[in-house]
């Protein structure tokens, strides 16, 4: 049995449009986080997110579809909570989102391909960052990755993201069939990486 190269050598070995569809997906994934800080603290506009989400998944099939990405990078500036400003925790998880599409916005313009990588490492590191802030015992250290590591809000992360690879790897070919089913299935879940859901009972 040969044993699969490392998670971040396969994405860093996907096409750039592969790479591109891995990166949307986890931002709309993040997205909640926003939505759910907007309300509760009275800040920023959702839609100007969702708009750019949404942009970012047509442009996977509709090649005609071209994004004023200073334009988009300029609203999101405009919407980005500085944490200093808030006392609830949920700040960081919403400034992760904006900054999830910042750098994949700003990858686009510069073509830099590890920035998209990047936001694979962004979102698991606002799990890690939910798991310390709700972490009832005293840990540090190799005690504190440990615990980190195991906990069930990262193991579900880390499997989603192995399984978004997968199907990424196993579709050279991005078809819209593809893009829209990726998108259904992570909208209509309706769960952020951190647990957040923003759908009506």
């Amino acid at each position: 049995m040969t044993k699969k190269p490392g998670f971040f050598k396969r994405v860093k070995a996907l096409e750039l449009p592969q790479k591109k569809l891995f990166a949307i997906a986890l931002c709309q994934r993040m997205y909640p986080n926003y939505q759910l800080f907007s309300q509760v603290c009275e800040f920023g506009d959702p839609q100007v997110l969702d708009t750019v989400l949404n942009l970012l998944w047509q442009s996977m099939y509709d090649h005609k579809l071209k994004i004023n990405l200073d334009s988009q990078l300029q609203k999101l500036e405009e919407n980005t909570p500085e944490p200093s400003e808030f006392e609830a925790y949920g700040v960081y998880p919403a400034m992760d989102a904006v900054v999830a599409l910042s750098t994949l916005l700003g990858a686009m313009q510069s073509k830099i391909e590890d920035d998209i990588v990047n936001i694979s490492k962004l979102s698991s590191s606002t799990v890690a960052n939910y798991i310390e802030a709700i972490i009832d015992v005293d840990l540090t250290g190799d005690a504190l990755d440990d615990y980190i590591f195991a906990h069930e809000v990262m193991q579900e992360e880390k499997e989603l993201q192995n399984a978004l690879l997968d199907i990424i790897e196993e579709n050279p070919k991005i078809t819209p069939e593809l893009v829209k089913g990726l998108r259904k299935e992570i909208v209509m879940s309706g769960v952020s990486n951190i647990g957040i859901s923003m759908q009506e009972e």
